[in-house]
């Protein structure tokens, strides 16, 4: 009788699966969805050619009340930081010497603001408008505003903007908008420029701004006027009190925008927070000068936009900031318990979400980003803990067949990082479309190193997974058990620091075909 003998060579197969660069995906279905992108991408930022955890922030001003509005001032070299905290406005510009203007109350602490030549004005619906300003002595004004017209209740001015070199305020719950009677007024008369006959949808205003673009023939400026309905209305022509230099030039219907904190203004394009997305006016608009922008559309995060506006466009906290210093877009949005942020990478267009970060407002100061909290205000972009905070990553890769549509078990998978400092990682596979529920237990340890209690981070019976410590700089290559039998898989990279840059390129996958298991 013959023997048999069981090849059991070149069964294990190797396959490298990029970091996810390509950022949080919640436009595609799971069976088309590129393998660079992501399903989960929390607390992770895509680059270039790697994905990095955010940075973390300090304490920069407590004193136990919450900040809903900062504002910086500008005026040659000299800049303000200005905030307002129950009731009263505060001077923030150095932490260890703020102060309280006592003169001033505001009646309602979430203020719309703008900058008019060397005055800052501060709006919120309530309260007449108030306006800072410093002389070129740096002795300081704030009181309230020297705009008037007897048909105008300053009140209930709640936002505003400048164009044309004239300075616009919206009238709360109106389609009438104001503007000073003579360019370049920081007081005196306003006269009024209604639209309520020229709005085809109604609805009330929400914003005012200055649209530079390119229309063939040179740099045009434009004023935009952007109701509650998402009708948009640019008017072409430098004087509003002139027929002869003062004309509509289109009405275009976009997705309603939420809050009087819609808009952004990014490389002479203006950005809308919208029910629908993060929109470039030059992309939505079908006009000569349509697709200038170099800002990305929110298409690949919609559905998770839409989710949010859905619950929450009634919320106050949306907004939107550029980050140049970070190189991403920060999209602010309330939740029904704290906040989340939506980030896009402003090179490659690659989004992300920030947890963890219950910022009520945000603002640039000396190109620093800081944030309102509940207990004073917090500078961002410092350090990688949130305030003595672990912060926790997680992202779950795209499903990949890994080259073949055969069944495959994995047996090792090689996450290729590098960090600044130990740190623990927890990695698996799902398979097939099947999300592992987890459930995680964890402490820190002494000197900053974090450590895993002896109970799993993860208690799935139905993966594998594997902790992790490193302390070097350079990538770290090492293969980790993994169990996981399947036609697609996801990796799932989770981490928990409270101290360390950690980023992460790509990963190494050793398996076998279904022809050497079964």
């Amino acid at each position: 009788m013959l023997k048999s003998y069981i090849n059991r060579t070149g069964k294990s197969l190797s396959y490298t699966i990029a970091a996810p660069i390509g950022g949080l995906n919640c436009r595609d279905a799971y069976n088309v969805m590129p393998p660079e992108d992501a399903i989960v991408m929390d607390n992770y930022i895509p680059l270039d050619n790697k994905i990095a955890l955010r940075k973390g922030y300090i304490d920069y001003y407590k004193n136990n009340h919450r900040f809903l509005t900062l504002a910086t001032y500008k005026k040659d070299d000299k800049q303000r930081l200005i905030g307002i905290s129950s009731g009263k406005a505060y001077n923030l510009s150095s932490a260890s010497n703020v102060s309280v203007y006592d003169n001033l109350t505001f009646n309602s602490d979430r203020c719309q603001t703008v900058q008019y030549k060397d005055y800052l004005y501060f709006m919120n619906g309530i309260d007449v408008p108030k306006v800072y300003h410093l002389d070129d002595e740096n002795n300081e004004t704030f009181s309230d505003w020297g705009f008037r017209n007897d048909n105008l209740t300053p009140s209930k001015i709640i936002a505003g903007g400048v164009s044309k070199q004239f300075f616009w305020a919206l009238e709360k719950n109106t389609l009438r908008v104001w503007y000073s009677a003579q360019a370049g007024n920081i007081s005196g008369d306003l006269n009024c420029f209604d639209l309520s006959s020229i709005a085809r949808f109604g609805g009330h205003l929400m914003a005012v701004c200055n649209w530079t673009v390119d229309g063939g023939q040179g740099i045009d400026d434009l004023t935009v006027f952007i109701t509650s309905e998402g009708e948009v209305l640019v008017y072409d022509g430098t004087n509003p009190n002139s027929a002869d230099s003062w004309s509509l030039k289109g009405s275009y219907k976009i997705s309603p925008p939420i809050g009087y904190r819609c808009t952004l203004q990014y490389q002479g394009d203006i950005i809308i927070i919208t029910e629908d997305g993060y929109l470039p006016l030059s992309k939505v608009l079908p006009l000569n000068e349509a697709g200038v922008s170099t800002y990305a559309f929110s298409d690949k995060i919609r559905g998770l936009v839409l989710e949010r506006s859905s619950s929450g466009k009634n919320k106050d906290g949306w907004q939107g900031v550029i980050y140049t210093r970070g190189g991403y877009a920060l999209f602010n949005v309330p939740l029904s318990q704290g906040y989340e942020q939506h980030v896009a990478n402003l090179n490659t267009g690659a989004w992300c979400r920030f947890i963890g970060i219950k910022a009520h407002c945000w603002c640039l100061f000396h190109d620093k980003l800081y944030f309102g909290s509940d207990y004073g205000v917090c500078q961002f972009d410092q350090g990688y803990s949130d305030n003595g905070i672990s912060i926790i990553g997680e992202v779950r890769q795209a499903y990949t067949n890994l080259g073949t549509d055969v069944l495959k078990k994995i047996q090792l998978l090689n996450p290729r990082t590098a960090s600044s400092g130990r740190y623990a990682l927890v990695i698996y596979t799902d398979v097939d479309y099947i999300h592992s529920l987890q459930n995680t237990s964890e402490t820190l340890g002494f000197g900053g190193v974090t450590k895993w209690n002896k109970a799993q981070w993860s208690n799935s019976i139905t993966q594998g997974q594997t902790k992790w410590q490193t302390s070097r700089s350079i990538i770290r290559s090492n293969w980790i058990a993994n169990s996981a039998t399947g036609y697609k898989i996801s990796v799932v990279f989770k981490t928990r620091t409270s101290g360390n840059l950690i980023e992460w390129y790509d990963t190494g996958v050793r398996y076998e075909q279904a022809s050497g298991i079964m």
